[in-house]
């Protein structure tokens, strides 16, 4: 990695009829979009998805969490 700060991004979505916003780095959101895509999905759904999985945690934490289990499926 280079020195450079990582930027956080905030981004608002709808989910379940709500507004929310969502602050992660950028290089989850790239992630994010990846995955969302790989699944024919809208961005918006699969952050639904997460968010209905997460139990108590911070929605920004379980997308983060999502995305490096796909990640580690994708190693094996």
């Amino acid at each position: 990695m280079s020195g450079a700060p990582i930027r956080v991004v905030k981004h608002s979505l709808v989910i379940a009829g709500h507004r929310t916003s969502i602050s992660l780095e950028e290089p989850f959101w790239t992630e994010l979009k990846g995955f969302a895509a790989e699944r024919d999905m809208s961005l918006a759904a699969l952050v639904a998805e997460i968010d209905s999985a997460r139990g108590g945690a911070n929605l920004s934490s379980a997308i983060r969490v999502a995305l490096l289990e796909r990640l580690r499926q994708k190693a094996q």
